[in-house]
């Protein structure tokens, strides 16, 4: 049985097999951190592949063709330039974890998946 693309990002949302990726917001939003996902889902051999694809660019062109919306972080900075150095850190540590959310992709509400179509 073949799942399209929202039902297997949801199986391995709620699979504890995957470290890359993860409901973030309460359940609201999907986060991926770009650098682990490519190692952990995309480099796997073809017997155990999750999608049939091997780059980053194409499982953000599907979350896109399925009306998920990047999401932005909103990070204060500090005055203090020892404060803002390590804030800036932390921030490129952050940058690597991407943000998607589609109103119909929701943890709390399952069976909004079946309305999440392909555009």
């Amino acid at each position: 049985l073949s799942l399209c693309f929202p039902q297997k990002l949801w199986k391995m949302l709620e699979s504890d097999q995957f470290r890359s990726i993860w409901w973030s917001e309460g359940g609201k939003c999907v986060a991926i951190n770009k650098d682990l996902f490519k190692v952990e889902v995309l480099g796997r051999g073809v017997r155990q592949q999750v999608f049939n694809t091997r780059h980053i660019k194409s499982i953000i062109r599907q979350l896109n063709l399925y009306g998920f919306t990047k999401m932005q972080r909103d990070i204060q900075r500090s005055a203090s330039l020892p404060e803002f150095l390590s804030e800036e850190a932390a921030a490129s540590a952050h940058s690597q974890i991407l943000y998607y959310y589609n109103p119909s992709f929701n943890r709390a509400h399952p069976w909004l998946l079946g309305t999440c179509k392909r555009r």
